[in-house]
This record gives C-alpha cells, structure tokens and sequence, in this order.
C-alpha cells in the first residue's frame, strides 16, 4: 500500500492533492500511509516552518494582528506543505501562489491577507523555496537560512558593515549631481580639521558612529560643536557657513541589519561555487540580494533624518541649536538644502533692499559712514544672526543690484573706491548705476545720506559776495561804480542727444548686441526723463540672390517682429 501511495504522490506533480477515484481515502490504512509517508523526514521542517509551537508561522501570526486574526500564516504553511511535500523530484515542483490562496481562503475573507503571508513567509522561512509563482517547502535548508546565519555573523565583525555604509553614504554625496545648493559636502570628517574654513555654505555629514537623539546626550551634536566652534587646533572664523546632518539613533538599528543582509547574500553569491549552489538557489539569492540593496539605499534617507543648524538672534544673543527633521527619499544633500531654503536658514538669493536693512539694524556700518565690501563678505561668513548666504557670489550680486537702482538713496547704498581721509571725502563715488564689484574688492560701499551730502557740496554753484551797503566814503574818495557779477558762473551747456552708429559681427550678434545694451543703453535709459530709442539696420548683399524659401522665411519673421514697412528684398 505505501509503495503504490508513494507512487501515485510522486506521479501527481498537476495537482497533488487528487487521488483516483479507485484509492479508498477514506480507509484508515491510507490515511496511515499518507501521515507516515509525509511526515518522514518532515518533523524538524513541521516544528520549525510550518505548525510547531514555536513555529515561524505561529510567530508571524502573533506579531502582525492583521495575519492572526485569521491563522493566515499557518494556513498558508499548511496548503503549501499538503501540496507539495508529496512531489520533490517532480518535473514542476511546488503550488502556484493562487492555488496557495485558493487552498487557504474561506468565504468572506480576503485573498491579499494570504498573499501577504506568503510573502512573508517566503522571506523569512528556512525550508520554503520559490521559483517564481510557485512554491514548496524541501528538507534541504534555503540560501535563506545561510543569509540569515551570515548576516548575524556581521554583528560580530561591524567594521564590513560600516564600511559598507560609508561606501554608499560617500556615493550618494559626492555626486555633483546630488549636492542641492550646497557648493560642497564633507561627508563623514574623522576630526574638525577635515572640515576646512571657507566663506561658501557646506553641509557636513557625521558618521554614522555620531548619532542624534532627542533624550539628551547626543552624540552628534557634541561632534557638531567641536567642528563649529573649531578647525583643527585653532578657532574657526567662518561658523555661519556649515550645518550638520546626522543620524537618528533608533531607525540606525534598521539600517544596519538592513546592511548586513545585503553583505550577507553578496558574500553568498561569491561564494556560490564553493557552496555548490544550484541555478535555482543562485537566482533565488540574487533576487534577494537585489531586494536588500533596494532596502538600504530606502533606509539610508530614513536613518539620516536630522539637521543640527547653528543659531544667534542677534549679537548679544547665545548660540542655540535648531533641530529639524527632513523627509522624503531625496539625496541627503538635496533634501537638507530644500529644507533650509525653505526656512530661510539658507539664502541663494538676496536683494539689495534686505541687504541695505541688515546692514542698518546689526549695525555692520561700525559707527562709521562706510563699510569695505571684504569686510561685508567677511561679516556674512563669520556672524550666525546675518543671514547664511549660499555663496559670497550672491551678496555681491546683492551690492551691484543695489548700485545700480534708481531708489539708492531709499533702499540701498553708494560706492567709492576709497576715503581720502585728509580732504574728508569719498573717492570714485557712484551711485545709480551698475558696478562690477568681486570678493576683494577694495571698495566702499557708503552711508547714502553722506554720499548725497558730498555730491551736493561738490555739485552747488559758489555765489560771490558783492560790497556791503553803508560803507563809510573816506575824504577825497571817489567811489567807483560795481561791476555788474553774474549770480551763478556760467558753465558750458550740457549735451542733450546721443547717437551712435556700430557695425555688428553677424556671427556674433547675440553677443555684440548685449554688450551693447549693457555698456551703452542702460547707462542712458538709467538717467531721469530720458527717452531712448534703439532700431536695428540690416543691409545685406546677396549676389546669387535669394531662395524662395528663405524670402518666404525672412519675410514672415520680419512681419511678425514688427519691422517697419520699408524693409524687404530688392531685385536691383
């Protein structure tokens, strides 16, 4: 009887669990050999995988409250074991998912809560192997069970680990792509000395052995402090230039197992032939080595999640620290910095007006009625209650747009390129009018009032002083007639027109034309009441003539760019 058992089990690899109708199922004899012919060899796969009292299924079912309120686990473990135990050499060895589920479900029940189970299970099972949709449980362990015992191996030996971390971490920082509006990232520095002392904006990254929490005790913002307050063995200058980036101390724990599991199937698959793996086997563990890398490049935002920004009110203020927590599944430095951005903490772009009230509230004037623009630049890198610029570009982009407006004497300041301090007046002095001004410029940027009360002073016409009435006539003096002296001194009549005729490279007429409209044009539209007119004169000389598709092309454009009516081709 059991041979002829055995027989129809191992014939039955469509559909298993259907027996002729010739075998008496009913028989206690059959039923005897079907129990003992499945359960020989099964008992440790039985006690372990699929209904033991310590069984993963049973485990699963008590940890997720939505799988146990139907024993989904273990009813999935049991039609997947019933299915396929009786077919090991078959030609297509296991069940199908949907037959897995169709074994399992009752009426009323969803089949997605056994799918998750079998997922689950699939994962996590030692003797359950999956070949695409099908799936049977062997009295051979899994890759599964080997991945699981090297990855616990891992805890042992943390340095892979890190490494492993710092390799992704540093990929995922030093793309230039991935940087945000940060100019440079210092991923992981071992000491303050790595994090040089510049005047651009940096995000530093802590390692991941400097974690932050919110219990106290950080790590990582003692690591943050000593960096901030120093490089190296000396003070650092510029401290409103860096913020930090930190890991969270809890999801750390899911990062690193998530680690390990990947090391664990990347050590499998290299060691593959000395394991004598299977294709099946080595496809299953390259599948789950492409899943575990999925999960920590996922895990890697999650774990770093904490911004450390350094603060001051203003300067009489100490320095706080502000924590903020990022999200999203960006690169780190690109969600960091759109976070900053967001809440003012970095500035890529600032206008003149800002500039000139900061300026005016700090005050960074000094008591004086200038400031050096290396001194501006100076005061933005180093004080934390000024606003943190992205680069020193963008405050001298700030200084020449305040030059050049026409509300200077409101919203913005004048330019001199020195104090001569014996005459007590500004050299070189504009205002109103655009000003290339670079890091180390030597120029001054000026108190408008004090510049508009020297060009004043410079610019008002000087009046004679005529004779005094009442004057005593002496004896034998005759006095003579005054001379007749004009009130104001006569000054040369001030040109009122411009006209200018200029030959363009027709290679470089973009070029040309916008160096024009920058050194020419702008200087006379900026002047009060002035009305400028630009035209465009084109000759051209075609001695083959013209094709019709380009009199056709030119033709149109020039109607459509409102050229004046005169304009179109010639035959002569």
């Amino acid at each position: 009887m059991a041979a002829v058992i055995h027989s129809l089990w191992e014939k039955g690899d469509k559909n298993p669990l259907i027996l002729p109708a010739n075998i008496p199922i009913d028989d206690p004899r059959v039923q005897f050999e079907l129990t003992r012919y499945l359960s020989d060899n099964w008992v440790p796969i039985l006690e372990k995988d699929i209904d033991g009292p310590n069984s993963l299924p049973l485990r699963l079912d008590g940890e997720v409250p939505n799988l146990g309120k139907y024993a989904a686990c273990r009813r999935v473990a049991r039609t997947i074991y019933l299915g396929s135990a009786p077919t090991p050499t078959a030609a297509n060895r296991g069940i199908e998912d949907r037959r897995v589920k169709l074994g399992c479900v009752m009426p009323g029940e969803s089949p997605a809560v056994f799918g998750d189970a079998l997922r689950r299970l699939a994962a996590a099972a030692t003797y359950l192997y999956q070949d695409g949709p099908r799936y049977w449980y062997s009295t051979q362990p899994t890759v599964t069970k080997l991945a699981e015992d090297r990855a616990e191996q891992y805890k042992r030996d943390p340095d892979k680990v890190v490494q492993e971390l710092d390799k992704r971490l540093r990929a995922d920082l030093t793309d230039r792509h991935k940087m945000g509006d940060f100019s440079r990232v210092h991923p992981m520095p071992s000491s303050s000395a790595d994090v040089p002392d510049d005047l651009d904006a940096r995000l530093v990254v802590l390692g991941i052995d400097h974690t932050y929490s919110r219990e106290g005790d950080s790590v990582a913002e003692t690591a943050a402090k000593a960096i901030f307050e120093t490089r190296g063995s000396t003070p650092r200058l510029y401290r409103n230039t860096i913020v930090f980036l930190a890991a969270d101390k809890t999801r750390l724990q899911d990062l690193d197992e998530a680690a390990r599991k990947f090391l664990a199937w990347e050590s499998i698959l290299h060691d593959k032939d000395t394991l004598d793996l299977s294709p099946h086997q080595v496809r299953q563990a390259e599948t789950q080595k492409t899943a575990a890398d999925r999960t920590v490049t996922a895990r890697l935002p999650e774990t770093y999640q904490w911004l450390l920004v350094p603060t001051q009110e203003n300067p009489q203020a100490p320095v706080t620290w502000q924590t903020i927590r990022l999200s999203g599944n960006n690169a780190l430095a690109q969600r960091a910095s759109k976070k900053l951005r967001n809440d003012d903490l970095l500035v890529v772009n600032f206008a003149a007006s800002l500039l000139r009230m900061e300026m005016d509230r700090v005050p960074l004037w000094r008591g004086k009625n200038h400031v050096a623009i290396r001194q501006l630049v100076e005061d933005f890198g180093r004080y934390l209650y000024l606003p943190r610029l992205q680069t020193t570009t963008v405050l001298l982009n700030a200084i020449s747009a305040g030059l050049a407006l026409l509300t200077w004497e409101q919203d913005a300041f004048a330019y001199a390129e020195n104090y001569d301090e014996s005459a007590a007046r500004y050299r070189g002095l504009r205002f109103g009018a655009h000003v290339t001004v670079t890091g180390d410029d030597p120029g001054l940027l000026v108190r408008p009032e004090v510049a508009r009360r020297q060009i004043d002073q410079e610019t008002s016409p000087t009046i004679p002083v005529g004779p005094e009435t009442g004057d005593v006539t002496l004896p034998g003096f005759r006095p003579t007639e005054p001379t007749t002296q004009p009130s104001e001194p006569i000054q040369p009549p001030k040109p009122q027109r411009y006209h200018g005729t200029v030959i363009l490279d027709p290679e470089r007429v973009g070029r040309d034309a916008g160096r024009i409209a920058d050194e020419v044009v702008t200087h006379l539209v900026g002047l009060v009441g002035s009305s400028v007119r630009v035209t465009l004169e084109i000759e051209a000389e075609i001695p083959g003539g013209a094709p019709d598709n380009v009199v056709r092309t030119v033709t149109e454009n020039s109607r459509t760019l409102k050229f004046t009516s005169n304009s179109g081709f010639e035959t002569e």
